[in-house]
Order: C-alpha cells, then structure tokens, then sequence
C-alpha cells in the first residue's frame, strides 16, 4: 500500500504507533470519476473513505448536505450502522484510501477518541477535543511568567519613619507591606515591613509613634526576576519560608510579590484582577487593570479553561472596569439618574479579546445633569479608548447623542425603529436588545426594554423582516466553498461572523424577541427556548457547543495573531487550520444551516 497516509489529520492523529500500523496493513486506494456515485442511498458499506485528491459531496435527495477534501473522511456513521443513510458523488476525479471495516472497528474498540472523532454527533466531538487539549496542550500556570501575577508596586519608607505613619500607609494606599530604605548601612540596606512586623511591634510594648520601623523590618529579601516562573517563585517562598519576594531586575525595583497573590493567581486570578479594579485610586491605575485581562484570557485559555467559563469572567471585569471609570469619571447626580449600558457581544456576554465599543446611556425623564453631560460622554469613550477598546465604527457609544437619550426619548427610538422596520432601524434595535446594564438605576433600561415588547407582540410581518437578516450573509454557493478553499485566492479568510455567528445569535435572538424573552445571553435564550418548546432539545445543544467553538476558534487565532504582533482581524485563514477545528467548523456551519432552515419556516421568510 502507499506509504504516505497522513497521520496528522484528524481523527488519525490520535492513533498509536500500533493502531498506525494497522491502518496501514489494512488499506487500499481506489479511484471514481467524476460524477461517480460512490455511496448510494441505503447501500451496505465495506470501507471508510479517506480522500487523497478531489472532492465528494454529500445529498440528502436534491440538497448537497457537505462537501469532503482531501483528508476528509467518509461515512464513518453509516460503516458501523450498516446502511448508508446519504448519497456520496464524486464532484471531480477523485482518488482515496479505503481502510477495510474490520479494521476501522478495531481501531474505535481500541481508541475512544478515534470514535468519537469519526462518527459521534458534535457534542462528543467536542468533549473528545476537549480530552485531547487537556491532555496535550494543557499549559501549567505554574509555567507562566512572575510579571503576569499580581505584583504589588513598591511602596518605599526610611528606617526611622513610625511604624505609626507606616500603618496610616497602609489604610490609605491599601497595602500590607513597604520597602523599608535604611541609610545607616554601607550599602543602604533594604528590608520589608509587613503585618507580621506590626504584631510584633504592638506586642514590643513600645508607643507606635516613637518605634521606628526599620527595628521590626526583615533586611534578607529574597528576590526573583520578572522572567522567571511563577513555580519558582513559589518554591523559593517555601525553600525559604517567607510569605513575600521582591521581583528585580538588576537594579531596578518591579515590586512584591506576596503567596496569597501567587495562590490567587494560580486558583483564580479574575479575583485579583478585581480587587486592582475596586481598589483603583484613578483612571490610570484601572488601564494598567484593563491590560492585565487580556493577559488573563491566555492563560485561562492555555489552561484548558471553558470558553464559555472564560468569557463570563471577561464579562464580569469589563463590567467592573466600565462601572469604575463611570463613576471616576461622571459626577454623583449624573451617576444617580442614569444608567449606562453595553450591547452587542459585550452584553451578552459573549465577548473575549477587547473589540468595538458598544455602549449607551438612558437618562432619567427631566433630569438635567449639573456638568457638560457631553464632554463626561466624550472622556468616557475617550478613557475606554486609552484601555484599548477601540472607538466603534459605527459610532455606537454614549459619545453619540443617538445613544444617550432619556427614558420617553429612547422609547420613542425604539418605536420608531419597530414602525419604520428598516434595515438600519432594525439593526439598531438588534443591538439594543442585547443591553446589559453596568450600573446606574437598572429600571430605567427596563422601561425602555419593555417597550420594545409591547410594540412587536404580534406584529409578524416587523419580526419576519428582522429575522431575514440571518440570510444577508453569505450563499448556497459560498461557505461550503469558502470551508475548503475551491474558487478562493490563497491567503483569503473566511468570515465566521458572517457565516456562523451572526446567524446563529441573530436567529436566536429573533425568536426570543418574537417570545418576548428578557434574558440576552444567547445560550440563556436557547436554554428557555427549549423549556418553552420553541426549539427542539437535540438542536438546541448543538447550537450552544456550535456557538462556544466559534468563540473559541475565534479566540485561538485572536491570540496567535497578537502573539504575532497583529491586530486581531476576525477572519480565518483556512489552510493554518488543523483538520479536527476544519471538520468540528464543518459540523457546526451544517448546525447553523439546519437552524436557518427551522427560521426560515417559522418567519416564513422564503416569501421575501
């Protein structure tokens, strides 16, 4: 047989060298012309197919289902079934390995991953990937770096300041330990002073006004590098059984880095991330916060972390960090009688690596703020901006009047996009139900959402035209094509926000407002749509593991391009993706066909 099967594609490249041989004992290569019927409907298959050259499309009657290319496999599901449930034509010549069915029962008997890859339904191919990035790409955080915990800016005092003064330090910068300078020495000596040496010093006897601090200070520092790893900071804590290190490098003092921090950072460090947020003093301090979660998100990422789990905790420190620069920002009238809200991905939390601000404000019906309410706007966005959040292109922030209005005032928007229910007004009011409040007075965002209900109960015709954006994308001839690079330039990416997302959330937030649904999480609306029997349970999940691989996806070549020094472009590049995320993104782009057809029936939008 040829010796040049290609282990590296999925599902084979989870086979021993064992099971690898016994593929190779076990194959052949056959040839079929194009328009060849090489699975008929209902027919008894002998072999799994693997494509070398050329594709194959498979229909359901009329209707081209998928096409398979080369490293594709098919029809795993009707090998072990017994019957062949589609029909499988050679779209152009095409020539492919056939691994005999004993064989292949053999390697799933063996493999589980391997069977759960070839034929299992999307769920269990993503609980197999899920094994497999546990067990091969799991990254230690014990492996990252010390400069991405939370290390403590150093905060300097002389040996004779009181420990009195030392104390009143720490209440108002919120700390538990200062560097402690003493002259006295040849060379100045340098301790630490912590809340150890404080108890030491109330039982000393001694009034804290006249005890020096440099008498109860620890002069043996132990120090790491801001390169070093976050396990040897941790082994030398206990090698030298100190609580706190200083990190430097060479003469140049980064901070402290104390084991309560490490272990946070090890178990949780969204945690730490929020107490710098909460304990900001300024905007300043809350944009070295903002850089510190996106550094968070990889190494949750790397961590094997849920994407899903990953985005509620950007969601829920976004949310901290707009409330916090809001309220430094706005004065205590304006912060009373408003509410300030974020769209799109960010309120539905669906939001990983920063991205377009979408943001609006309603104000209270006759409040009047006592500052300029549009230069408190302007610096907002400004401050967000300053973050790296970029300035939406379609100008959806509270910088735009368009998007701070008063309660009667957005109301009166929002009727007028139901009314006019054209394509602008409808995305308008697209993004707007997806509102989440960050903080001010949540009803007055409520007032406005429940009149969005009121207007379009029963109005089939305004819901139709809204959901029929679900079809403004892409074409029967495009992503299929897009997904295995026929008729494409070399290096062109494929859309996933266009093809699978936008869809996919959209249609779902289509029948939740037809439904008249509050929540605005895409799987919190799939997940009452399903107990409210508008979805059914078996699409229904497929739809949330379809949503949460476009997020991961998306986020995985997100962070490479960064780590490449490129801005995140949302596009993919086909041929750098793996054949398992080619095969699960196949999977999940059949998921959004099938829910757009569902759509189409239920708002009758083929009449459009």
């Amino acid at each position: 047989m040829p010796g040049a099967f290609n282990f590296s594609a999925s599902p084979f490249d989870c086979l021993t060298l064992d099971e690898q041989r016994l593929v190779r004992d076990s194959v052949d290569v056959a040839y079929f012309p194009r328009g060849d019927t090489i699975l008929a409907l209902g027919a008894q298959p002998s072999h799994l197919f693997v494509i070398i050259k050329g594709f194959v499309q498979q229909f359901d009657g009329n209707e081209a289902l998928t096409t398979y290319g080369p490293d594709d496999c098919f029809d795993g599901r009707g090998l072990m079934a017994g019957k062949v449930s589609s029909r499988f034509v050679a779209a152009e010549e095409v020539v492919a390995y056939q691994l005999a069915k004993q064989a292949v029962s053999d390697l799933i008997a063996a493999n589980a991953t391997f069977g759960a890859l070839l034929f299992s339904d999307l769920s269990n191919k993503l609980s197999a990937l899920s094994e497999r990035q546990s067990r091969h790409e799991l990254q230690s955080l014990t492996m990252a770096r010390v400069d991405a915990a939370f290390v403590h800016p150093p905060h300097f005092v002389d040996a004779d300041t009181s420990i009195l003064d030392v104390v009143k330090l720490f209440q108002a910068q919120r700390i538990d330990s200062v560097l402690v300078r003493d002259a006295r020495t040849d060379p100045p000596g340098l301790g630490i002073f912590t809340g150890t040496g404080l108890q030491k010093a109330i039982l000393h006897g001694t009034p804290l006004d006249r005890l020096p601090v440099g008498e109860l200070s620890n002069f043996s520092l132990i120090s790491v590098r801001p390169g070093d790893l976050v396990g040897d900071a941790l082994a030398a804590m206990i090698k030298h059984k100190v609580h706190r290190v200083l990190v430097t490098e060479g003469d140049q003092i980064s901070g402290v880095l104390g084991a309560l921090d490490l272990f946070g950072f090890l178990s949780n460090q969204s945690y730490q991330i929020n107490e710098q947020i909460l304990g900001a003093k300024d905007i300043e301090s809350l944009k070295a916060s903002a850089s510190q979660i996106t550094r968070l998100i990889t190494l949750l990422h790397r961590s094997g972390t849920k994407v899903n789990m990953i985005a509620r905790l950007v969601q829920e420190l976004n949310l901290r960090l707009f409330e916090r620069t809001w309220q430094f920002i706005a004065p205590p009238d304006l912060l009373a009688n408003s509410c300030l809200f974020v769209m799109g991905s960010e309120g539905r939390g669906e939001q990983l690596l920063k991205t377009d601000q979408d943001n609006g404000l309603v104000l209270r019906d006759g409040y009047e703020c006592s500052v300029d309410l549009a230069e408190v706007c302007r610096k907002f966005s400004a401050a967000l901006e300053d973050f790296g959040y970029p300035v939406c292109p379609g100008n959806i922030m509270i910088s735009n009047p368009h998007w701070r209005q008063s309660v009667s005032e957005f109301s009166q928007m929002v009727r007028l996009w139901s009314v006019t229910a054209s394509p602008d007004s409808l995305m308008e009011l697209a993004i707007f139900l997806d509102a989440h409040a960050v903080c001010g007075d949540t009803e007055l965002l409520e007032k406005v959402r429940s009149s969005v209900f009121d207007l379009t109960a029963d109005n089939d015709a305004m819901l139709s035209r809204f959901a029929a954006a679900i079809n403004f994308f892409g074409s029967s001839h495009g992503w299929w094509n897009r997904l295995l690079g026929l008729g494409e330039k070399e290096g062109e990416q494929l859309d996933l926000k266009k093809v699978g997302t936008f869809p996919l959330v959209h249609g779902i937030r289509s029948l939740a407002l037809a439904n008249r649904l509050t929540v605005v999480s895409t799987a919190g609306r799939i997940e009452a749509l399903t107990v409210s029997g508008k979805l059914p349970a078996k699409l229904a999940a497929d739809l949330i593991d379809s949503l949460h691989f476009f997020m991961g996806l998306k986020l995985k070549i997100g962070l490479q391009e960064l780590d490449t020094g490129r801005a995140v472009s949302g596009g993919i590049q086909m041929e750098r993706l793996s054949s398992l995320d080619r095969d699960l993104l196949k999977d999940t782009l059949g998921v959004v066909k099938q829910f757009k057809v569902l759509l189409n029936q239920r708002f009758h939008l083929e009449a459009m």
